[in-house]
């Protein structure tokens, strides 16, 4: 899928202010750790996971998505009563019903004709609202969409924690790894018809694919207070998914491991970054690491990634930037923005 008047104005996003190091979260796993007989260091080391943020006590993923919607608004420099359309991809809810998108839509203030909805798909939601924002101003529909994800893992991390304490074992561990590494944050994006942006104040979304391997939805299944993972195997499944998908995008968007100048990938650990980047081809110095100090920010960490590298100023005019993830599901999608 392809799109041919669609640019990505802004990008923004918000950091948790908590900082809690995986020693933290080992310090409260301490009668677990023990029973098993695991050495002080053991999650960061088997996962590079240093640290992950928590918001405050209270703050609801709506709270967070809006705050990072109001800055890409800022950022973008239009008026809010221009967006069209306000996509939530957040795997975190405040509640089941309403959806977030319209307690985010609420305080943005933005207008009663704004559509507004929730888009789940696990780690990848966040390219797909933006591809359903992009189809809508292709097609004429809307001028300007922004695309929000306010994500937290206070709750499902300390819930796990308790499990575990109680009565985990080494399957238990291995279980819940994953749910470990989780951390918390909040990005969002501004996507506008290009000929409305002035020239060099934008840049250009050229489209993504996408493709499925259904077969494994066994391997990574979540719930509010838990997640249950098979780590291996939903790695060696989500990496042959990632090198299709790679041949996918070889053809429908002419990438080859050369021509990409950054890549923001979804990051879950260490391992998930280097095999990915050692399957594809990738150049590691092109990806920008957020997964040290946030962990795995699901759906967020695509946006934070790009708005850090945009920070830290990876990005130049002309660079072609890929976006990568793979969501339990499984699901993987690329997406390219030129900068």
């Amino acid at each position: 899928m392809r799109f041919e008047n669609v640019s990505l104005l802004s990008v923004a996003s918000v950091e948790a202010p908590n900082r809690i190091a995986s020693t933290d979260l080992e310090a409260r796993l301490g009668p677990f750790l023990r029973r098993l007989g695991f050495a002080s260091g053991v999650l960061a080391s088997l996962s590079g996971v240093i640290a992950r943020r928590f918001w405050d006590e209270g703050t609801q993923p709506s709270d967070v998505a809006a705050r990072a919607g109001e800055l890409a608004l800022a950022r973008a420099g239009i008026d809010r009563s221009r967006v069209g359309m306000l996509v939530n991809t957040s795997v975190s809810r405040d509640f089941v019903e309403p959806s977030t998108a319209c307690l985010v839509h609420g305080k943005l203030s933005l207008r009663p004709e704004c559509l507004n909805f929730d888009v789940a798909n696990a780690c990848l939601g966040f390219i797909n609202g933006m591809d359903l924002v992009a189809q809508s101003i292709e097609r004429g529909v809307i001028d300007f969409g922004l695309v929000v994800d306010g994500e937290s893992s206070r709750y499902v991390v300390d819930k796990t924690i308790e499990r575990l304490n109680a009565s985990g074992d080494a399957r238990a561990f291995a279980d819940h790894f994953a749910t470990l590494t989780l951390g918390s944050g909040a990005a969002a994006v501004v996507l506008a018809r290009a000929d409305l942006v002035p020239p060099g104040t934008a840049h250009r979304y050229v489209g993504s694919v996408s493709l499925a391997a259904t077969e494994h939805s066994h391997l990574c299944r979540g719930q509010v207070d838990g997640m249950v993972t098979d780590g291996q195997r939903l790695l060696q499944a989500g990496l042959e998914l990632a090198q299709r998908t790679f041949e996918l995008a070889r053809r429908e968007l002419g990438w080859s491991p050369q021509v990409l100048d950054e890549i923001a990938i979804h990051q879950v650990s260490r391992q998930h970054t280097d095999k990915l980047a050692e399957r594809l081809g990738l150049d590691p110095s092109r990806i920008h690491a957020i997964f040290p100090e946030l962990g795995n920010v699901g759906p967020a960490s695509i946006p934070l990634v790009l708005s850090q590298a945009e920070q830290l100023g990876r990005l130049r005019r002309g660079s072609r930037v890929a976006l990568m993830g793979i969501g339990s599901g499984l699901n993987c999608a690329m997406a390219e923005v030129v900068w």
